[in-house]
């Protein structure tokens, strides 16, 4: 697989008590802060409108606006420009933009909120795709030209002894994803695993194999929130205020997620409440995977961090390696005690 840069060119439910709210300069002011998504607006980020909707960030001293995004890559050139402070963004490539800017990092993960990467292939088993990786050999798969989890497929390919070549990309936009799947243009496609709750409104689940990365040993981190450098540096009491706000919404929409759904849905009212749901169900997997227990909600694994970088810098071809601790600070998190998941 030949390397593309799609970084290249660098642009410049417990409520926390105890912590301050944190207002612009000690006027009272509310501080602004933009955030930029990932994608769409859909019920994968669905906690963070209930942190704006039931006024968690107004409490923290914060005015926050919300942005739809390009794509998880752009998150990171987005804030990197300083046209936004905060948004989520795909740590591999984040490893990545830091390996092509050396020096003082512009990005650094603050809190991570997939806990693993939700990167999945579909496939159509009247196409002879089932759940083993070997049956997409020669197939046709469709995927964005930028996107985190075509890039990842040489991580895959390795663990199977699969070649990386060993089938054909089909460049697709991602709102025409769904319809070649549909049609039968392409034999596969790659997702977000919430991403493809569009797909399986339209396809029977019995008609399609759900391949998924983590089940072939990648054990990636996905997105998480992302913040300036700058501001990391200036003001990080700002950070962990929004950082405290977004957790106390992520912790409550594990335990009920029907509220943020529906805060949501003010923001976009046309979106289906039931599809929704079943998409934070999804979502939810993720954010909350296995080893999360172990150490709350946003925070890591430092190990897998590094065998993470180390294998985006070996599949990507990286010249510069970049230290685990350029790519995430921890040190704005919210304690420990607010970042548990809520029993089940």
């Amino acid at each position: 697989m030949q390397r593309r840069f799609f970084l290249a060119a660098s642009t410049a439910a417990l409520a926390p008590i105890a912590a301050p709210a944190v207002f612009a300069q000690g006027t009272g002011k509310l501080t602004p802060l933009k955030f930029t998504l990932d994608f769409r607006i859909n019920g994968q980020t669905a906690p963070f409108f209930l942190a704006m909707t039931k006024g968690y960030y107004r409490d923290e001293g914060l005015d926050v606006s919300i942005d739809t995004g390009a794509g998880s890559v752009a998150s990171i050139t987005r804030i990197a420009s300083g046209v936004y402070q905060l948004g989520l963004g795909d740590i591999s490539s984040l490893v990545e933009f830091n390996a092509q800017n050396p020096g003082t990092p512009m990005v650094q993960a603050v809190y991570q909120y997939y806990n693993r990467a939700p990167f999945v292939i579909i496939g159509r088993k009247d196409r002879g795709v089932t759940g083993d990786f070997r049956s997409l050999q020669g197939k046709k798969v469709a995927a964005a030209a930028v996107e985190s989890t075509r890039r990842a497929w040489p991580m895959v390919a390795r663990k199977q002894g699969m070649r990386g070549d060993a089938f054909q990309w089909q460049t697709t936009d991602f709102s025409a994803r769904d319809n070649v799947m549909v049609r039968g243009d392409v034999d596969a496609a790659t997702y977000f695993h919430d991403s493809a709750v569009s797909l399986f409104a339209r396809m029977k689940p019995e008609e399609l194999s759900v391949l998924k990365y983590a089940d072939a040993g990648v054990n990636l981190y996905g997105n998480a929130i992302l913040a300036s450098s700058n501001l990391i540096a200036q003001n990080p009491k700002v950070v962990a205020a929004f950082l405290r706000a977004s957790n106390r919404a992520i912790v409550e929409t594990f335990a009920n997620p029907a509220p943020s759904i529906a805060a949501m849905r003010q923001r976009e009212p046309i979106l289906d409440e039931k599809i929704e749901l079943e998409r934070w169900g999804i979502t939810a997997q993720y954010v909350g995977a296995a080893d999360t227990r172990g150490h709350g909600l946003g925070d890591i694994q430092k190990l897998t961090l590094e065998q993470q970088v180390d294998e985006v810098a070996d599949v990507f071809g990286l010249k510069i390696k970049p230290a685990s601790d350029a790519i995430f600070n921890t040190s704005m998190l919210p304690l420990r005690s607010e970042r548990n998941l809520p029993k089940a």
